[in-house]
């Protein structure tokens, strides 16, 4: 069973995967728009916030906005599942021979592939406009692993929204007002220390922070603190959560 699981899950991540570059909207989103992005923080922003204990604004931006993509790189799991619902493909998978776990697996394995592309263009757009590692490869592998651990956390959060919206421009909203204020009320793109008081507090135990804070600490050095564990945890704890609530979304829809 645990074979048949394997080989089912890997064919249903292939298939979403070359299902990407026939899909423009969703191409632009792993490519130009964190380019985008980069550029508009780095050189329209990074003028006027002051970052303490960074030489360069660049330093400081580049792992929250990596963070940042992978946040929003479950929204392929959303998209995905709500569209294949709506015309009918979760059925098909159904009536099929293939391992029922297989269907959200091979969803949430694809944003495996699909965020390390992401990691990638960022890394390749921060080297061009200054950003420089001051770690040993150990720590920036360790800070990739951690990267892709956090975005298939977020990615079993997206199946959840794919399941229980009625179509794909609804899973795009829902899911865009449910992430967006996590990732900008955060220390990803400003220091926490210029927050008002209240969203001081929210931004200090936000999962974004925590992440942000470990990915600076591994690839620039400085004070790890408690960021590192945290961030794991908060990754263990949201796949338990929302892992098992996909899978039940995904029962329910096949009793229907």
């Amino acid at each position: 069973m645990s074979g048949r699981l394997t080989r089912d899950t890997l064919t249903l991540a292939e298939r979403n995967l070359i299902r990407l570059p026939r899909n423009p909207d969703m191409l632009l989103a792993f490519t130009v728009q964190p380019i985008m992005f980069v550029l508009l923080f780095a050189f329209v922003f990074g003028g006027a916030i002051e970052t303490p204990g960074f030489s360069d604004y660049i330093d400081f931006l580049i792992p929250g906005m990596i963070v940042q993509q992978i946040a929003f790189g479950g929204f392929t799991t959303a998209l995905g599942l709500a569209e294949d619902m709506t015309k009918g493909l979760i059925d098909r998978f159904r009536s099929l021979p293939t391992a029922r776990a297989s269907v959200l697996a091979g969803r949430t394995l694809a944003d495996v592939a699909t965020n390390l592309l992401s990691v990638a263009i960022l890394l390749t757009t921060g080297f061009v406009i200054g950003f420089r590692f001051d770690a040993a490869v150990p720590e920036i592998l360790g800070g990739i692993a951690l990267l892709l651990l956090f975005g298939y956390a977020f990615s079993w959060i997206f199946a959840v929204i794919g399941m229980s919206v009625s179509s794909p421009e609804a899973a795009n909203g829902v899911g865009f007002i449910l992430v967006f204020p996590i990732t900008f009320i955060s220390s990803a793109f400003v220091p926490v220390e210029s927050m008002p008081a209240g969203l001081q507090q929210v931004a200090e135990v936000n999962p974004v922070s925590t992440m942000v804070d470990a990915l600076r600490a591994l690839w620039l050095g400085g004070d790890m603190g408690n960021s590192l564990w945290l961030s794991v945890v908060w990754c263990i704890v949201l796949i338990a959560l929302f892992a098992p609530l996909a899978v039940r979304k995904y029962r329910l829809s096949a009793s229907a």
